[in-house]
């Protein structure tokens, strides 16, 4: 879209530049909403109110006294531009000298030739060691606007610039110096801009109202029912910023205050239902436990009963014939 050469000091680098961004979307007419004809707009002059072919129409300034001042194409194109066929180079400076606020739209500059190659080259490599852009001027359109040239990547870029006379004043549009921050909200903060760029790819990003107005009109064009889809609000204004960061920071990981709530009353409900277990499973062997003591006893007292009630010629006979029991007994393994 423009041919020229890089000047600076005595050093002429010949380039092409070519547009490095373009807007997608659809685009829309106007048409009449009764039956669809396109609406076309005429050019009609209000001092004579006929219309005016594109060849006829001049630019013209009004002053404030109701005097206008014609100017024509000829006139516009014969007006002398130093940089009409020059990206001249004014100075170097660092790259974060630049505010971003002035920079606007932005181009591929590519060598003229295989003999621009080597000072395109060096001049490359020299603002990417030095880490510096080039603060330029260039003439676009009949019009010279200010310029930055930098490196992207194996090329060099040009964006076009505002010039500082076009940069408004903020005034007061900042908040009062007199508020501030605790160093707890600045941590918070600190955690949620973590958590949000975790695994952000700026190349997986859609314009996501294109899509919604292509659906719309390929339903249209279809005779389909038309999709619908709900906008969310806009936020509340924020009382709690402490709150707010923490419900971000959640929200943010995939998971909100409620399912945090929610998990904690799962895990603290197994423990309850795990103790109340362990008593039902205790009870059972305490009774079981008791029962056998009380059996023990009772068997010891009848024992003791049993012994303190014998005569001593009894006692005797039963221990004698215990022990013959016994013996005939491991006589009897033996012989086994």
């Amino acid at each position: 879209m423009w041919k020229g050469a890089i000047g600076f000091g005595l050093v002429s680098v010949p380039v092409r530049l070519y547009a490095a961004t373009q807007e997608h979307g659809l685009r829309l007419h106007q048409v009449h909403d009764a039956d669809g004809g396109r609406i076309h707009l005429k050019r009609i002059c209000e001092a004579c109110g006929e219309p005016v072919d594109y060849e006829h129409i001049a630019k013209g300034f009004q002053d404030d006294e109701g005097h206008t001042a014609v100017v024509t194409q000829d006139e516009l194109a014969g007006l002398p531009l130093p940089s009409k066929k020059l990206i001249d180079v004014l100075a170097f400076v660092d790259a974060d000298r630049i505010d971003p606020l002035q920079l606007s739209n932005g181009y591929y500059l590519a060598p003229e030739s295989a003999a621009a190659d080597k000072p395109y080259v060096l001049l490359r490599e020299t603002l990417k060691q030095t880490e510096r852009v080039a603060v330029t001027k260039i003439a676009l359109r009949t019009r010279e606007s200010l310029a930055l040239l930098r490196v992207h990547g194996d090329l060099l870029t040009l964006h076009t610039m505002y010039w500082p006379d076009e940069i408004r004043d903020s005034g007061d549009l900042a908040p009062p110096s007199s508020v501030t921050v605790r160093p707890q909200e600045l941590k918070m903060a600190t955690s949620l801009m973590d958590t949000l760029s975790e695994e952000f790819d700026l190349d997986e990003l859609e314009d996501e109202y294109e899509i919604a107005l292509s659906e719309l009109i390929n339903a249209h064009l279809s005779d389909r029912p038309v999709p619908k889809k709900e906008t969310a609000p806009a936020p509340d204004n924020v009382i709690d910023l402490m709150a707010a960061l923490q419900a971000s920071i959640d929200k943010a990981a995939g998971k909100t205050g409620e399912e945090t709530e929610k998990g904690t009353k799962r895990e603290a409900a197994p423990r309850k239902s795990t103790r109340s277990t362990a008593k039902k499973s205790a009870a059972p062997q305490k009774r079981t436990a008791a029962k056998k003591t009380a059996a023990a006893s009772s068997t010891a007292k009848g024992k003791k009963t049993a012994t303190s009630t014998a005569k001593p010629g009894t006692a005797k006979s039963a221990t004698a014939k215990t022990a013959k029991k016994t013996a005939t007994g491991k006589s009897g393994r033996r012989a086994s």
